[in-house]
């Protein structure tokens, strides 16, 4: 059993801290190539695109999202990581799926430009290396048994909460409904792509829609696991990615601006789901400084090398 005021948990795993060093290493390559791309106006990715803002934005989702993959590893245990790995899992099994269900939208069987076509061979079986080793990765994450793990010192905040920051109450609703619009979206576009890439405010395909829609739905299971987790402090991880991916996709959708629809219903709903995703990220950081200041530092003491 735990001691009392302590939070059960699971030991981070190497496997799952190597994992999001590789996927963020992946991510901040091949994520600023589509992202810049998408800025001069170039379409580049695993599948044609009818437009250069679809691969753009997944390209700068991917940029965002690095920094805080390339962190993983400094989480205090399992519990603080999952709620930015399970997203993780999600974003690779989808796009993996999406590849595998579009086979002639990928520019290996379109044909183009020498680079593109490479790319699209080289697409294929590094996703699915990476997706089968990041679920690999998650099973082993479990096998491992719960124990102890961090506290504030005594007397402070931090100890008698046993180190959680809750999520305060005023925000709960509005975390429930942006996870479920993003999450709602994101299945609409992968399962239904005929149907829900007619909303979507610039010219997409089927593969398009369904990658989109990978991500969205990957940004919502973050939200939602955050809510879930109801503790800042184990959702920190999460807290530092949100907003980047907020403000990378807000760059490109700058950049494109013509390419969208602003009078579209689909245009007013992703700059208000962007704009959900920022505020959470910088609003939650701003919380954890507060309570680390109140109650000491959130992070668990360290020992002497």
């Amino acid at each position: 059993m735990s001691a009392p005021g302590r939070r059960p948990g699971r030991e981070l795993s190497a496997a799952v801290a190597v994992m999001g060093t590789v996927v963020g290493l992946v991510s901040l390559g091949v994520g600023a190539l589509l992202a810049v791309a998408a800025l001069t106006g170039h379409a580049v990715g695993a599948w044609a695109s009818p437009e250069a803002l679809s691969p753009g934005l997944i390209g700068a989702a991917m940029t965002g999202v690095a920094p805080a993959l390339l962190t993983l590893g400094r989480a205090d245990d399992w519990e603080e990581a999952r709620s930015l790995y399970l997203p993780l899992v999600v974003v690779l099994t989808g796009l993996l799926a999406v590849t595998l269900l579009n086979p002639g939208a990928l520019r290996a069987a379109t044909g183009g430009p020498l680079f593109l076509v490479l790319f699209s061979l080289g697409w294929v079986p590094v996703v699915a290396l990476l997706a089968l080793a990041s679920v690999g990765c998650l099973a082993a994450q479990y096998r491992r048994p719960a124990g102890a793990v961090r506290t504030g010192p005594p007397g402070t905040a931090l100890s008698r909460t046993g180190g959680a920051v809750p999520v305060p109450a005023w925000s709960r609703p509005l975390l429930a409904v942006l996870g479920s619009g993003w999450l709602g979206i994101g299945a609409g576009l992968l399962f239904l792509p005929g149907f829900w890439s007619a909303f979507v405010p610039w010219t997409v395909n089927r593969a398009d829609a369904q990658g989109l829609g990978v991500w969205a739905l990957a940004l919502g299971t973050g939200v939602l696991a955050s809510l879930a987790e109801d503790d800042l402090t184990r959702s920190r991880p999460a807290l530092r990615a949100v907003p980047a991916v907020a403000v990378a996709c807000g760059i490109v959708l700058a950049a494109r601006a013509a390419d969208v629809d602003w009078s579209s219903g689909g245009a007013v709903s992703l700059l208000a789901l962007l704009g959900g995703l920022f505020t959470t990220g910088a609003t939650g950081q701003v919380l954890l400084r507060r309570a680390a200041t109140a109650g000491n530092p959130v992070e668990r003491p360290r020992p002497a090398a």
